[in-house]
């Protein structure tokens, strides 16, 4: 009797400890999603917005750009992103950009603004663009910026006129030119035959 009575305390003993075993592995649960928070965050800082070129088109008085941007992992990541337009350091615009979604969309977009140049003088001039994602409490984030050194020359109405004229088309295909003496000997012919035909025309 005493054998299976310090049997039995043995295995309670064991039944305990493991059941607090189970009880600490349980306790310890609510630390998981910590770590699924950290992922999440992880995830946020991967999104990128990357500017890929900014390239310009001289007009008259204007200055038209093309800045080429992309959405990384996927344009489903964004719904609107910001983007400011800078020129020799002084902010000319604001614009908020929303990314369209859908089958045929794709993560490449391009932004197409045009400067009005009129009094902005040649050379060379920085144009730099912020694009960015804006919270409610102002923080930006997913940021990128890119900047290009362009050569402006004022293409005026009076460059584009040309200097000669250009011959467009000429009439007849076979030309003969004759000097002013070879004019005069074609007219005495010419008058000698008139004269033949009125004298045999008063014969008849």
């Amino acid at each position: 009797m005493g054998k299976s009575t310090k049997t039995q305390r043995l295995r309670e003993k064991t039944r305990a400890a493991v059941k607090q075993s189970k009880q600490t592995t349980l306790d310890s649960l609510p630390k998981v999603p910590k770590k699924e928070s950290a992922k999440t965050v992880e995830s946020e800082h991967k999104r990128q917005i990357i500017i890929t070129e900014i390239d310009t088109v001289t007009k008259e008085d204007e200055l038209a750009l093309k800045v080429g941007f992309r959405l990384l992992p996927s344009k489903t990541a964004f719904s609107k992103i910001n983007a400011d337009l800078y020129f020799g350091g002084q902010k000319l615009n604001s614009m908020r950009v929303s990314v369209l979604q859908g089958p045929l969309a794709t993560n490449d977009f391009e932004l197409t603004p045009v400067l009005d140049m009129k009094g902005i003088s040649a050379g060379s001039h920085i144009i730099k663009i912020e694009m960015y994602e804006l919270r409610s409490s102002g923080e930006k984030l997913t940021y990128a910026s890119k900047e290009a050194v362009v050569q402006y020359v004022p293409l005026r109405r009076e460059d584009r006129l040309v200097k000669i004229p250009i011959v467009k088309s000429i009439a007849g295909t076979n030309l003969a030119i004759a000097s002013a003496s070879e004019k005069s000997i074609y007219r005495e012919i010419e008058e000698s035959i008139k004269k033949e035909l009125i004298s045999k025309r008063d014969e008849w």
